[in-house]
């Protein structure tokens, strides 16, 4: 389907048709984000039974965190009678209960009971059961993945970042939302190379040196480190393919979660998370909402000229643009896997 060089120096771009074709964007939910770790909830969410938690919304897979006196349980959240979604809003409760024909499940998802069904033969069987969903949590981030390709711990351990997160939890002190029109994996493409820092980012480029500026990749992440002109570290960003970003500051760290809507079109959740009050409007993540609006106006203007019968492909270059190229060569490889 798509195939990416694996020497960077002869390597070409994707092809234009994957931003393009509504065809390859469909088969992305499947290939990609279903057997990928999305981001679900950050430290700041504990309830005894959370809301029901969607990934990317065009999954259209409603799930459920379910907390009890053994941890967390990521759940369906469609009851296994007659596909009634089962929790409309965050509770505390002991068990789930199907609001409809009152079919009940632990919190771990088992079948209880079920009213007027003592005649049914084979019953219950584990069809019954809701079904438990991959789930991980590193120092209170949460993670799920409906058909993993990788465990969790294969996907980040390489980087280890979640080591460096202090205790306590940081504190979440904003959300927001960017709408963004252009394809999901030219937003992601934009963050995973600093060579635009020089000629999009003016103020951020007087922040970090551009120099010193490194890129490094692993099996299902990327890394960007930035300095400042004294050789200290002015911010990481840490890549979690395919639409996560951790952007770690001085004063805490920046989470982007990008959420595909159509082929020229995507969300961007922004969580903030700061740990020293005192650092927060200096450095490289001063002014985050400045940079994100020079990088949308970047992206948009890639989406329209990525149509143009003229264009096909790219060239990588080698110095700058590891963490594009190791992007393309992963949806290539997911694209390609045959399940």
């Amino acid at each position: 389907m798509f195939e990416i060089d694996p020497d960077i120096r002869q390597a070409k771009t994707l092809s234009s048709a994957f931003y393009t074709d509504e065809r390859y964007f469909e088969l992305s939910k499947e290939k990609i984000f279903a057997r990928t770790w999305q981001f679900a909830r950050g430290p700041e969410a504990n309830p005894g039974l959370t809301p029901i938690i969607l990934l990317p919304g065009f999954l259209d897979e409603p799930l459920v965190l379910a907390r009890n006196g053994s941890g967390e349980n990521c759940l369906t959240n469609v009851c296994t009678h007659r596909g009634k979604i089962l929790v409309e809003e965050a509770c505390d409760a002991k068990l789930i209960r199907c609001a409809y024909h009152g079919r009940r499940f632990s919190l771990d998802g088992k079948f209880l009971s079920m009213p007027e069904f003592e005649s049914v033969e084979n019953f219950p069987s584990a069809a019954d059961d809701l079904r438990q969903v991959s789930f991980a949590e590193r120092s209170g981030f949460r993670f799920v993945s409906l058909d993993p390709a990788a465990p969790f711990d294969e996907v980040i351990n390489d980087v280890g970042f979640f080591d460096d997160i202090s205790s306590p939890a940081p504190k979440l002190v904003t959300t927001s939302d960017y709408h963004v029109q252009a394809h999901w994996a030219l937003y992601c493409e934009n963050y995973l190379e600093g060579f635009h820092i020089p000629y999009v980012h003016r103020s951020l480029n007087e922040v970090v040196d551009y120099g010193t500026y490194k890129t490094e990749t692993f099996r299902y992440s990327s890394l960007q480190t930035g300095f400042d002109s004294d050789g200290n570290e002015a911010g990481r960003y840490l890549f979690i393919f395919p639409n996560t970003m951790f952007n770690f500051y001085p004063w805490g760290i920046s989470l982007n979660v990008v959420e595909p809507l159509s082929p020229s079109s995507c969300r961007v959740r922004f969580l903030t998370y700061v740990f020293d009050e005192s650092k927060v409007g200096h450095g490289a993540g001063a002014d985050l909402h400045r940079v994100e609006v020079e990088d949308e106006a970047v992206v948009e203007s890639v989406q329209k000229g990525i149509r143009s019968r003229f264009y096909a492909h790219g060239r990588y270059s080698p110095t700058r643009e590891q963490g594009t190229h190791h992007f393309h060569r992963l949806i290539a490889e997911f694209l390609n896997h045959d399940k």
